[in-house]
Order: C-alpha cells, then sequence, then structure tokens
C-alpha cells in the first residue's frame, strides 16, 4: 500500500486547526476533530500551492498573540 500522504494523483483537502497551523489531508481519509476544511478536495499541487499562498507564519497563533501581547 502506498502512503496517502504523498500519492500525487491522489484527492488532497487543505486543514486548518484552532493554531492557524495547516495540513495537506487526503480527501478518502477522515477529517480528525479540531480541524476544518479551507480548500478542497483537489489536486495535491493545488493545495500545496494555497498552503504556500496563505501560512505565512508558521507560528502557533497563541505564540504570536504572546509575542505581540509583549511587544506592547
Amino acid at each position: 500500500m502506498s502512503n496517502p500522504f504523498e500519492d500525487d494523483d491522489a484527492q488532497y483537502r487543505v486543514l486548518v486547526n484552532d493554531e492557524g497551523q495547516y495540513s495537506l489531508w487526503p480527501a478518502v481519509i477522515e477529517i480528525p476533530a479540531g480541524w476544518e476544511v479551507r480548500l478542497g478536495p483537489d489536486a495535491r499541487q493545488v493545495c500545496l500551492a494555497y498552503i504556500e499562498e496563505n501560512w505565512g507564519d508558521m507560528r502557533p497563533l497563541s505564540l504570536v498573540r504572546e509575542t505581540e501581547s509583549a511587544g506592547s
């Protein structure tokens, strides 16, 4: 069996959790609790491009907020 997370021919979703972290997720696998769909199902490359375009700061939102409040 091939790895469903690395199949270029499969359909994927882009998921985001409450910390603003993104995940490329195979469309055939149930979405885990705490994650919501932002895109898809669509081609792997389309989903990866969406993540690249929309996830500029990889820090969890809680850390971003903490850093911003410390700087105020």
